[in-house]
């Protein structure tokens, strides 16, 4: 295994209280949504439309909100597995620095 591979399976009991265990998903959670609203920028969802019936202040001004909602959709149907990921990996290091 690399010294970067984070492991499948981290025992959770390792950390110091189920408490910040739900902070720490939560802030994983928080960074793969964030993660997914700019991967969807990028890829052009929210850019006002051109042409009839599209565009307009509202548009321009709601489409962040619109591509954030999706991003929180898609992470809450399964995701990328970032969260999780992030969450493994911050579980196992507050363990291995409690030790």
């Amino acid at each position: 295994m690399t010294p970067n591979a984070i492991p499948s399976a981290v025992p959770l009991a390792a950390a110091q209280s189920p408490r910040s265990h739900d902070a720490v998903r939560r802030v994983a959670e928080e960074f793969e949504t964030a993660f997914l609203t700019e991967m969807l920028k990028a890829s052009g969802l929210g850019k006002p439309l051109e042409g009839f019936g599209g565009g307009g202040t509202g548009e321009a001004q709601f489409s962040s909100f619109m591509v954030e909602g999706y991003a929180e959709a898609i992470r809450k149907s399964g995701g990328l597995g970032l969260s999780e990921t992030i969450f493994r990996a911050l579980v196992r290091e507050e363990a291995d620095g409690s030790r």
